[in-house]
C-alpha cells in the first residue's frame, strides 16, 4: 500500500498518524517452516543485506505472517540513511562485517497476513491490533513514546501512532532531532489495498523518486552536465520532469563512468509522452542535445513546485534509491496527472 504527498498534515476524525522512517521499505514473510525472507516494495530480495534482521526474526517464537516494515540504522542517537546504503554491499563478507558493527532496526508499521489469515479486507484499526498481539507473541518491543524513542539494532519494534495532531505536529517538528523523514496519515477504516496510493505522508521536504532517462554533457564534454528525470504515467510512459545539476567535478566524471553501460537506452519519448527534446519554453536557447539511457536507476530529488507536469526550477537530488523499482515512478506519487498532449512541448 502507497501513499501520495500532500503539503499539509489531514485533520479530523478517523486519522491515525505515524512517523515516516527514513530507511529501505520492506516486506517480511516468515514461512511455516520458519523461514524469513525480506523483499523490497519491488519484490527486490533485501535478506542477504541485512542477515541480523534475518536470524532476529528466525529465533523468535513460531509465528506464520507477513509484515510490511521499513529497515532502519540508528547510530549516535540518530536516523542515518547514508551509513544504512552502506550496507547494499556485493560482497557477503563485507554485509557480515557491517551487520555486526552497525546492526539494524526493524520497525513493523502494518500486518498483511497472521497465521494463515488474510488482513487485506481488515481495517487500518483491526490490523494494527493484530500486530500489536504478534508483536508480543514474537517478544519485539513495543513502540516507543515517539521516534526519537527507536532503539539501535538489531531490533524488531511496533511503530509509535497517535490519532492526536497535536502529538502528530511534534513528532513532524522532530525537536530531538532524531531524522525522521516526516509523517504518514492513514485513515482508520482503510482497508489495505496493494498498489493504491491511499496513504498522506507529509515530508520534511517535497521530494520526489525519480528515473533517470538520459543526461546532457557539461560544456566541456568531459563529464555529466545534468541528469534527465523522468515519472511515468499510468500507460508506462517515461515523461521528462526536470533534471538536477549540483555535482563536482570528480562527481561529473564519475557519474559519465556509471551511466557509460546504459548509454543508447530507451529513454523517454513514446507517442504522446514529453521528452527533452528541442528548444522549447523552458529551454531558453540553450543547448537541448542530450544522451538517452535504459530507464533502469532511480534516485530521490528535492523540487519547489511540480507545473504543467514538470519541475519549475531545477531539482537537486537527494540519493540514490536502489531499492525502488523504476516502474513505480509515477507523477501519482505527487498527487498529479501526466501531462496531455496538448500540453506537451
Amino acid at each position: 500500500m502507497l501513499a501520495k504527498n500532500e503539503e499539509e498534515l489531514p485533520l479530523g476524525d478517523g486519522w491515525r498518524y505515524e512517523p515516516k522512517w527514513d530507511g529501505f521499505r520492506a516486506i517480511v514473510t516468515r514461512a511455516a517452516d520458519g523461514s524469513v525472507t525480506l523483499d523490497s516494495r519491488g519484490e527486490r530480495p533485501l535478506g542477504r543485506y541485512f542477515p541480523e534482521i534475518v536470524d532476529l526474526l528466525t529465533t523468535q517464537p513460531p509465528a506464520t505472517y507477513v509484515m510490511d516494515c521499513e529497515i532502519v540504522m540508528v547510530a549516535n542517537g540518530v536516523m542515518d540513511f547514508e551509513t544504512l546504503q552502506l550496507r547494499l554491499h556485493p560482497a557477503a563478507s563485507r554485509v557480515n562485517k557491517l551487520a555486526a558493527e552497525i546492526p539494524t532496526t526493524l520497525v513493523a508499521f502494518d500486518l498483511i497476513e497472521v497465521d494463515e489469515r488474510d488482513l487485506h479486507g481488515a481495517t487500518t484499526d483491526e490490523r494494527r491490533i493484530e500486530l500489536e498481539s504478534l508483536m508480543t507473541r514474537l517478544g519485539g518491543q513495543p513502540a516507543p513514546d515517539g521516534p526519537a524513542g527507536l532503539p539501535r539494532g538489531p531490533a524488531l519494534i511496533l511503530t509509535p501512532r497517535t490519532d492526536d495532531p497535536d502529538v502528530a505536529r511534534r513528532w513532524f517538528e522532530d525537536v530531538d532531532g532524531f531524522g525522521q523523514d516526516g509523517l504518514v496519515a492513514k485513515r482508520a477504516e482503510q482497508r489495505y489495498l496493494e498498489g493504491e496510493r491511499v496513504m498522506v505522508k507529509v515530508k520534511h521536504h517535497r521530494t520526489a523518486d525519480c528515473v533517470v532517462g538520459g543526461y546532457r554533457l557539461e560544456r566541456n564534454g568531459n563529464g555529466v552536465g545534468s541528469l534527465l528525470l523522468g515519472l511515468y504515467d499510468d500507460a508506462g510512459r517515461l515523461h521528462y520532469v526536470g533534471h538536477t545539476s549540483a555535482f563536482k567535478a570528480k562527481e561529473r566524471k564519475e557519474l559519465r563512468e556509471t551511466l557509460a553501460p546504459l548509454e543508447g537506452g530507451a529513454g523517454f519519448g513514446g507517442d504522446m509522452a514529453r521528452s527533452p527534446g528541442g528548444p522549447s519554453r523552458w529551454s531558453g536557447g540553450r543547448d537541448t542535445e542530450w544522451v538517452p539511457l535504459e530507464p533502469t536507476l532511480v534516485c530521490e530529488v528535492r523540487f519547489e513546485r511540480l507545473q504543467g507536469g514538470r519541475f519549475r526550477h531545477s531539482a537537486s537530488i537527494v540519493r540514490w534509491r536502489p531499492d525502488r523499482d523504476p516502474k513505480s515512478c509515477t507523477f501519482e506519487q505527487l498527487g498529479a496527472v501526466a501531462p496531455t498532449w496538448p500540453e506537451l512541448g
